[in-house]
């Protein structure tokens, strides 16, 4: 199993840091992973995207020409990513973000209202990992306990409320995914 996927939005909306996640996510699962990280002019507010591959195998290259999936955290992204996704793949839309439908016809659409979500739970900062949690439960790519621990690492020195607020968040969008099939 090979998976890929591209996450896309504005710089500051955590971006990197949802695939940075997965990728420790893979890695603590023991597959390979591949995290190639691409930034805008300016970083917080300017465009961000970022390519995972995990698999069981070993990863050819970093680049996903045809994702399974890909994350739109804005309208710009989906415009731009929206012919990226093959074929029957899955694109995720942030719903508070995107109200317009791509223009293809033959991919899967999950729409969710991150913003809202987080805002919801007192974690504006963390609707990347609402987002995160709804991939990872409806692609599983990756396993809850993996991702929980991926934030520990990642966040390692970060104040314990900053680590147990994106947990929270992370489990909200499992939640959320596994409540709106």
């Amino acid at each position: 199993m090979s998976l890929k996927i591209i996450f896309s939005g504005f710089g500051g909306q955590g971006v990197l840091m949802m695939g940075y996640v997965l990728a420790f996510a893979g890695m603590n699962e023991d597959k390979h992973v591949t995290f190639l990280p691409s930034y805008g002019a300016e970083v917080r507010g300017g465009t961000a995207n970022c390519t995972v591959v995990v698999s069981d195998e070993e990863i050819a290259s970093p680049i996903a020409s045809a994702p399974e999936f890909v994350v739109a955290m804005n309208y710009p992204s989906m415009i731009k990513y929206q012919n990226m996704v093959k074929s029957g793949g899955v694109m995720f839309l942030n719903s508070d973000l995107i109200s317009e439908e791509p223009s293809r016809g033959d991919i899967n659409l999950f729409r969710a209202p991150v913003n809202t979500l987080a805002h919801d739970m007192g974690a504006d900062r963390s609707l990347n990992m609402v987002m995160l949690g709804i991939v990872a439960a409806k692609t599983g790519m990756v396993s809850r306990e993996a991702l929980l621990l991926a934030i520990e690492k990642v966040l390692q020195g970060k104040k314990k409320s900053l680590i147990e607020m994106n947990q929270k968040a992370l489990e909200a969008g499992m939640n959320f995914a596994t409540e709106n099939n």
